[in-house]
């Protein structure tokens, strides 16, 4: 749980920093950028699916 909250206080900070410069936010937009980490965290779960099931 303290990754997830240092994670959100990390963005947080970085887009606070980020507008103060007056620079555009560095995400992607909302619902696409969240299926991407979402699809990254699902590819590697299933590498270590297959790498348990198959490979050792």
């Amino acid at each position: 749980m303290n990754e997830v909250l240092l994670a959100i206080f990390a963005g947080f900070v970085v887009g606070v920093i980020f507008s103060a410069i007056k620079l555009p936010i560095p995400a992607p937009p909302v619902l696409s950028g969240v299926m991407g980490i979402v699809g990254v965290y699902l590819g590697g779960v299933f590498y270590q699916w297959i790498v348990e099931r198959f490979i050792q």
